[in-house]
C-alpha cells in the first residue's frame, strides 16, 4: 500500500476500534468487582454466580470463528456495529435485572455481541493500516486494552461505592453509543470477495469451542474425566476434529487452516496461547492477595495495578521502535523473558512482604507484555491476507481465549487445592475452600487468619511458578518457530488465499 493510498481517517478509525475493544475489557473486569454486591442483591447461589460469569465466555468463545467469517462475507463494519448494538442493548437491560436467570440471559446476549465485535476490530485494523504503520496502530490498540484491564477494577469499585452494581453495566452504554456514532461516520466498509457459505463448518466450530471451554470451566469442580466432564470433552474432540477434517476437504472453507503452515501465524498463535495460560490467573490471584492478605479495599486494589499500566505503555512504545530495527522475533523473546522474571519474583512473596515486591513484579509484567504482545499479534496478523482478515483474526482470538480459559481453570485449581493442603488439619472445613471463606469463619481468631494468609501465599507461589514455566515455553516456541518478515520471500509472507492451488504454491515457497 503506497503512502498516498492510506485512508486519511485511519487514526480516527483506530479510536473507534479502541473504544469497541475497551467496552469488552471494562465490562469483564469491572464485573468481577461487582459480583459480591450483585449476587447478594439478587439472591444468586454459588452455582448461579458461576453461570453469570461463565455464560458470557461460553458464547463468546463458541461464536468467534463464525462471527469472523460473517464479517468477511457481509462487511466487517456492519458486523461490528451490530455487535455493539446488541452489547449495548443487553448492558442496558442488565440494569433492570432482578433475578439470577435474567442476569444470565443478558450475559449470553452480551457474549453474542462481544463475539461479533472482537474479530472485526483486528481485521479492520490490518486492512486500514499498511505494514509500515501497523505496528504503531497495534501498540496503541494494545495500550488501550491494558489501560482498560487495569482501570476497570478501580472504576468498578468507585461505581459500586457511590451507586450500585447496576452501574457496572450502565457504564457500557455511553461507550457503545460513542463507538457507534464514530463507526457510522468515520469507518469505511470492507469485506472479502463472495464465496459459498459453510454452515457445517460454523456449526462444528461453535459446538466444538463451546464444549471445550465448558470442559475447561468444569475442571476445578469435576476433574478432567468422569461423568459430565467425559461427555463434554468427547463432544469437543469430535466436533473440533470434524471441523478440521471438513475444512480441509470442502471447496469453500470457513477458516483457512492453511494459515497454520505459516511459521509466524502458527508460532505466534501457539506462543500467545501459552502466555495466556501463564497469565490466566494473575489478576484473579493478585486481587485476592491484595484484598485478603494485605487488606486493600477494591478501589485501592485496582489502583495497585497502575505500575502494570504505566510500564505497559512504555513497553509498547519501545517495542514498536525495536521491532522496526531488529524484527519482531527478538522483541517477543525479550518481552517474554521479562514476563518470566515477573512471575519468578512473585514466587518469593510472603504473607508479610507488603506491596513492594508485587509492585516491582507488576512493573516487569507490564514492560514485558508491552514489548511482546503487540509484536506477536502484529507478526501473526501480518501473515493474513485482507480477504481473510475477519476469520483469521477470529482464529487468533479463539486460540487465545481457549488459552486464557485453560489458564484460569488450571491455576485456579492449583490455587484452591494448594490452599486446602496448606491449611492446618484442625481448621474448619469451610475455611479450607478459599481464603475468603477462611476469613469469614475466623470470627476474630488471629491464628486462623494468619494460617489462611500463609496458606494462600504458599499456594500462590506455586501457581506463579507454573505461570513462569508457561511463559518461558512460549518464549522458546516463538524464537524457534517464528521468522522476521524481511528474512522471508515476499511470496511467502503475504499469502493470497483466493484458491487452494495458489495456497499450496505459496506454502511451498514459504516452507
Amino acid at each position: 500500500m503506497e503512502a498516498q493510498a492510506r485512508n486519511p481517517r485511519r487514526w480516527w478509525i483506530l479510536v473507534v476500534l479502541c473504544l469497541s475493544t475497551l467496552v469488552l475489557v471494562v465490562d469483564n473486569m469491572a464485573l468481577t468487582v461487582a459480583v459480591p454486591a450483585m449476587t447478594e442483591d439478587i439472591g444468586a447461589s454459588a452455582q448461579q454466580t458461576q453461570w453469570i460469569l461463565d455464560s458470557y465466555i461460553l458464547v463468546f468463545a463458541g461464536l468467534l470463528l463464525t462471527s469472523g467469517s460473517l464479517g468477511d462475507r457481509f462487511g466487517r463494519r456492519k458486523v461490528m456495529l451490530i455487535g455493539l448494538l446488541l452489547f449495548g442493548a443487553a448492558s442496558l437491560a442488565a440494569t433492570w435485572c432482578t433475578s439470577p436467570g435474567e442476569v444470565i440471559a443478558v450475559r449470553v446476549a452480551m457474549g453474542v455481541g462481544g463475539a461479533l465485535i472482537m474479530p472485526s476490530t483486528l481485521s479492520i485494523l490490518i486492512t486500514v493500516f499498511d505494514e509500515e504503520e501497523r505496528g504503531k496502530a497495534m501498540a496503541a490498540w494494545g495500550s488501550v486494552s491494558m489501560l482498560g484491564l487495569v482501570g476497570s477494577p478501580v472504576l468498578g469499585g468507585v461505581l459500586i461505592d457511590h451507586f450500585s452494581w447496576q452501574a457496572i453495566f450502565f457504564i457500557n452504554v455511553p461507550i457503545v453509543v460513542l463507538a457507534l456514532l464514530a463507526g457510522v461516520t468515520l469507518m469505511p466498509e470492507s469485506k472479502a470477495p463472495w464465496q459459498k457459505p459453510d454452515p457445517l463448518g460454523a456449526v462444528l466450530s461453535s459446538a466444538g469451542m463451546t464444549a471445550l471451554v465448558w470442559w475447561i470451566i468444569d475442571l476445578p469442580q469435576h476433574g478432567a474425566f468422569g461423568g459430565r466432564s467425559t461427555i463434554t470433552l468427547a463432544a469437543a474432540i469430535v466436533s473440533l476434529a470434524g471441523f478440521v477434517i471438513w475444512e480441509n476437504v470442502t471447496a469453500s472453507p470457513m477458516v483457512p487452516l492453511v494459515l497454520f503452515k505459516h511459521r509466524n501465524f502458527s508460532g505466534g498463535s501457539l506462543s500467545l496461547a501459552l502466555v495466556q495460560i501463564g497469565n490466566g490467573g494473575l489478576m484473579l490471584v493478585l486481587t485476592q492477595y491484595l484484598q485478603f492478605v494485605l487488606g486493600y479495599s477494591p478501589v485501592r486494589a485496582g489502583l495497585a495495578f497502575l505500575p502494570l499500566a504505566v510500564t505497559a505503555l512504555i513497553g509498547n512504545g519501545v517495542g514498536v521502535k525495536l521491532a522496526a530495527k531488529i524484527g519482531n522475533r527478538f522483541v517477543i523473546l525479550t518481552g517474554m523473558l521479562v514476563m518470566v522474571a515477573c512471575f519468578a519474583l512473585l514466587t518469593t512473596v510472603k504473607a508479610d512482604s507488603g506491596f513492594t515486591v508485587p509492585a516491582v513484579a507488576l512493573g516487569l509484567l507490564g514492560l514485558g507484555a508491552g514489548l511482546a504482545m503487540p509484536a506477536a499479534v502484529g507478526a501473526l496478523m501480518g501473515t493474513i491476507p485482507e480477504d481473510k482478515a475477519g476469520v483469521g483474526s477470529a482464529l487468533n482470538d479463539t486460540i487465545q481465549q481457549a488459552g486464557a480459559a485453560l489458564g484460569i481453570a488450571i491455576l485456579g485449581s492449583l490455587l484452591s487445592s494448594g490452599f486446602a493442603a496448606e491449611m492446618p488439619a484442625g481448621a474448619p472445613d469451610e475455611a479450607k475452600h478459599s481464603i475468603a471463606g477462611a476469613l469469614a469463619v475466623a470470627q476474630g481468631d488471629s491464628g486462623l487468619v494468619r494460617s489462611a494468609r500463609e496458606a494462600f501465599v504458599t499456594s500462590m507461589s506455586t501457581t506463579f511458578m507454573v505461570s513462569a514455566i508457561g511463559v518461558l515455553a512460549a518464549a522458546v516456541l516463538a524464537t524457534l518457530v517464528m521468522r522476521d518478515r524481511r528474512t522471508e520471500e515476499r511470496a511467502g509472507v503475504e499469502p493470497d488465499l483466493k484458491s487452494a492451488a495458489d495456497a499450496e504454491k505459496r506454502e511451498e515457497l514459504a516452507v
